[in-house]
């Protein structure tokens, strides 16, 4: 994802010059502000003006708000990269960001207006967002991408799913199921590209010795069992069936991030935590098992999927790109290392409150760990991705 040289600046300003910057910034801000009003609301302590069950609210919003800002931010950065095409900017970027806006929105007040009236604009930026990226890596002939720009689809498709149920039962099981699997599904797509790339960097540069493998077979068998898992809990999440062709995808995913060599990357934060990152994936595949087979709660391997591997990615990969694509050192401050302390802590708290509802303690702990993790990353990125890009 590096910055590619004929790169304007349509809007005179940098904010609106990268993809990253609104979506990165904004998307942090709204995983703060929804989860700061979600415990309360969970608690009965405040009222949502939403249509949509409470759950269901809080559902959405992380899987088809927050998590598809921050997609839309990565991949209008990356496509340029891969077409050599020059990124969105300006007022179409603006148009954009407007519309993500607009759906934040429409879902949160969808009791005063319908929840009609709110899938249709909260659909339209999902929809934007797939036309763009298709016409991009079209027009670039980059074809081989295509398949990150599929992935990213089912994102789409998962809502309109989610949007449906609420419509005709007034609560989504398939829809979010979907969501998180397009999610997980499109981390191993993309974790399986960067992870080893950024790890094969550094240890030829800092700590020369064994390398990550490269990909090969036992990365497609992994990706087609994965994705076949998925697939199936999304339809049927309980079951011998299920929970036996997931436990085989969390082996499969074990050993995929053991190949890796992320145990040597200890002294670069930016680095390990990609790792850390990706090991929530096999943990979520192990506790779905569980939870198919009637041992846990099914909220235990969502949580861990949804918090540690998306929420976790979704921090290491904004701090990175952020710093490399506005030309600063790619070394990670203690600001951002509290970041990443802040949610591995949350997603394990979370993980565990789901394990033992007893411990009700936990809950208000995970909720204090996610919002200082979003809320102090916004503050310590805010001048990376208002600013100008440094100069070398």
């Amino acid at each position: 994802m590096a910055p590619i040289a004929r790169l304007r600046d349509a809007s005179g300003h940098p904010f609106w010059s990268y993809g990253f910057r609104p979506f990165f910034l904004l998307g942090s801000l709204f995983a703060t502000a929804a989860m700061l009003v979600w415990l309360p609301a969970y608690y009965g302590e405040i009222t949502i003006p939403t249509a949509m069950a409470p759950r269901d609210w809080h559902a959405h919003e992380m899987i088809f708000g927050f998590l598809p800002a921050v997609v839309t931010g990565f991949l209008l950065t990356a496509i340029p990269n891969w077409t050599g095409r020059l990124p969105l900017q300006g007022r179409p970027l603006i148009g954009l960001v407007l519309v993500w806006l607009a759906g934040r929105l429409a879902i949160s007040t969808s009791a005063a207006t319908s929840l009609t009236f709110a899938a249709v604009v909260d659909l339209a930026f999902l929809a934007l967002v797939a036309a763009v990226t298709i016409r991009e890596v079209v027009a670039g002939k980059n074809w081989r991408n295509l398949r990150i720009i599929a992935v990213a689809g089912l994102l789409l498709a998962g809502n309109v799913v989610f949007h449906a149920e609420v419509l005709h039962s007034g609560a989504a099981d398939i829809g979010s199921r979907l969501g998180i699997a397009a999610t997980i599904f499109l981390i191993a797509l993309v974790g399986g590209r960067v992870v080893p790339s950024f790890t094969r960097n550094w240890l030829a540069r800092e700590n020369p010795g064994r390398l990550p493998s490269p990909f090969d077979r036992f990365d497609i068998a992994t990706l087609v069992v994965s994705a076949c898992a998925l697939l199936l809990w999304t339809a049927i999440p309980e079951g011998a069936a299920t929970g036996l062709l997931l436990t085989l995808a969390g082996g499969l995913q074990t050993v995929r991030l053991l190949r890796w060599a992320g145990y040597r990357t200890w002294r670069d934060r930016l680095v390990l935590v990609l790792h850390i990152a990706y090991a929530f994936i096999p943990l979520g595949f192990f506790l779905a098992a569980a939870a198919a087979f009637g041992w846990l709660a099914a909220s235990t391997g969502n949580h861990a999927w949804a918090a540690g591997a998306a929420g976790l990615m979704v921090l290491a990969i904004m701090s990175r790109a952020s710093l490399g694509h506005t030309g600063r050192p790619l070394v990670a401050s203690r600001w951002v290392q509290s970041v990443y302390g802040m949610l591995i802590g949350a997603a394990i708290l979370r993980i565990c409150a789901a394990l033992d509802p007893s411990l009700t303690a936990l809950l208000p702990l995970a909720w204090l760990g996610w919002i200082g993790a979003f809320a102090l990353f916004a503050a310590s990125y805010w001048r990376v991705l208002t600013g100008p890009r440094q100069q070398a």
